[in-house]
């Protein structure tokens, strides 16, 4: 168990002294929002593209994989959906957007770090064949249903046009998209130009877990803490439970897609959680105080996994 959180622990204590700087003044709001552009701008999207444009598709990108991560991932976003409807009595709007905090979770700036740690660099790809849907999947569920809920009798190709619009204007997406270009048409990519997107991606885990940090510390935990405790169960316990019972009874995947889904599963809402609620104007606190108590949790529940994998 100490082993598992020796590996764990470094990853959140560069997101702690991100915290801290940000906390000690030595780092303002608009330092921290720069650097998280740039990481969720260009850095990570580099990093997507260079591995998605390099993936083994026929290997990597397994249905076993996918059923075992994605299927958890959608019953909680309905658990949290109607358990925040139902059993807390939000309005729907608030509903998606705790339902959406189930959903989204912090594959790539957690995720990956925790994931090399554990198993190194090369145990990587079967994370990025996860990550290489995420944004689409995640973001045309919630988009959707929020755009449902709040449709007011919307006609469904203003719907279908509007998720269609804010998936493509996402920088994930576009990374991952001219990722899949290069990898099924082989285009060549010169050597000065592939070792410019190592160079930036290079810099996107370290500068976006301390930039996480500092965007954590503005969004302090206050009220709704049974909802906040609903999202976190729902994403540090069911959502990886689920993905671990499906790959350990699918004979088809191996061992490291197995520890691929289930690490990203325990995964704490991501800040994409909070920025969806805010893009809607509801459930905000809820949202961003999820992110930080989940990150927090995070330490102890993904060292909990990590013992629990072959």
């Amino acid at each position: 168990m100490l082993d598992n959180f020796a590996v764990v622990l470094p990853v959140f204590i560069v997101v702690g002294a991100g915290y801290l700087a940000v906390w000690a003044k030595l780092f303002s709001d608009d330092h921290i929002d720069g650097m998280m552009d740039f990481a969720q701008k260009f850095a990570i999207p580099c990093l997507l593209f260079s591995a998605v444009s390099t993936l083994d598709l026929s290997q990597d990108f397994g249905w076993p994989l996918l059923l075992s991560y994605y299927t958890g991932s959608t019953i909680c976003f309905f658990a949290g959906l109607m358990g925040a409807r139902l059993v807390f009595g939000r309005a729907w709007p608030d509903a998606v957007a705790i339902g959406f905090a189930c959903l989204m979770a912090n594959t790539a700036l957690l995720g990956l770090p925790i994931m090399e740690r554990a198993y190194g660099r090369e145990a990587l790809d079967p994370n990025f064949a996860i990550l290489s849907v995420h944004a689409a999947f995640c973001y045309f569920i919630g988009i959707t249903a929020m755009e449902i809920a709040s449709a007011h009798n919307k006609p469904p190709l203003k719907i279908a046009a509007t998720v269609t619009r804010a998936m493509f204007r996402n920088s994930l997406m576009i990374g991952i998209m001219l990722g899949f270009f290069v990898n099924l048409t082989g285009l060549f990519i010169p050597g000065v130009l592939s070792d410019a997107i190592t160079m930036i991606s290079s810099s996107a885990l370290p500068i976006a877990l301390f930039g996480l940090g500092g965007v954590l510390y503005r969004y302090k935990p206050e009220g709704n803490m049974k909802e906040i405790a609903w999202i976190c169960v729902l994403s540090l316990i069911v959502h990886p439970a689920i993905a671990f019972g499906l790959g350990y009874y699918l004979a088809d995947i191996t061992t490291g897609q197995l520890r691929a889904a289930v690490v990203t599963a325990a995964m704490a809402p991501g800040v994409n959680a909070f920025i969806f609620a805010n893009m809607y104007g509801v459930a905000k606190r809820v949202a961003a105080s999820a992110v930080l108590i989940g990150t927090a949790l995070s330490i102890f529940s993904a060292s909990i996994w990590l013992l629990i994998l072959p």
